[in-house]
């Protein structure tokens, strides 16, 4: 039996998404909030650890930048520039370090070559592509009666796939770039091993929400099959 979009019990997957997304974000934030209270011990500023992260690696044609948001750090591999937020840029807290830490663990994985990145880069447009076609292709596909609307259902099933497939190998690089940072923070001794442990618990969280946005993903994919599979019954 098919229920119309909106109105079929197959809505409770996207639900469980949302919330499983909205819990790791509250919990990203209030462990991010509870130890950017907490000063270092070597009161370097993220841009200051970042700079000597990268140069300690021997990476030096990454530059740090400042870029306005909250949490909005980020690397970018095409113009090799680490921007770092206004939680970070100018913070010296363990939480800030441990974020700045962790964005120069994309750039070391880009320096070396890491294939996971590199498959997650050329996935950007596939899935940047999938991402805006596929719910046009789906509602054409619930909205036509003729027999090309399951054509247009499987279609749109396939782009959104695309989407979910970079969530999907987002998640290695990410985990990778945190481990990296949390070594070189106790390898450099620029934070003292209980340090090392608030922002291991910061970096822990952040990741809770890449896992949550991968889950949702999947569930609100697995609501389209079975959508897509009604229509064909």
């Amino acid at each position: 039996m098919y229920y119309p979009m909106f109105y079929d019990p197959t809505y409770i997957l996207v639900m469980i998404g949302v919330v499983i997304c909205l819990l790791a974000s509250a919990k990203m934030n209030s462990t991010f909030s509870k130890y950017s209270r907490v000063r270092s011990h070597s009161g370097m500023t993220g841009k200051e650890a970042a700079e000597a992260l990268l140069h300690r690696e021997g990476i030096y044609d990454v530059r740090v930048e400042y870029v306005a948001g909250n949490l909005t750090d980020h690397y970018d591999p095409r113009s090799k520039v680490l921007r770092l937020s206004d939680a970070t840029y100018q913070q010296t807290s363990v939480a800030a370090i441990g974020v700045a830490a962790h964005e120069c663990g994309h750039a070391i994985q880009h320096a070396r070559g890491y294939a996971p990145l590199s498959i997650r880069s050329a996935l950007v447009p596939v899935a940047n592509f999938g991402s805006s076609i596929a719910w046009p292709l789906i509602i054409i596909g619930l909205i036509m009666n003729s027999q090309t609307s399951q054509l247009f259902l499987n279609l749109g099933v396939i782009a959104f796939s695309m989407a979910v497939l970079f969530q999907i190998v987002t998640l290695p690089v990410e985990f990778n770039a945190s481990r990296r940072a949390l070594k070189i923070l106790g390898n450099t001794g620029m934070l003292y091993p209980d340090e090392v442990r608030e922002t291991r618990k910061v970096l822990t969280a952040a990741a809770l929400t890449y896992v949550a946005g991968a889950a949702s993903a999947i569930l609100q994919l697995l609501r389209l099959i079975m959508i897509s599979n009604s229509r064909r019954d």
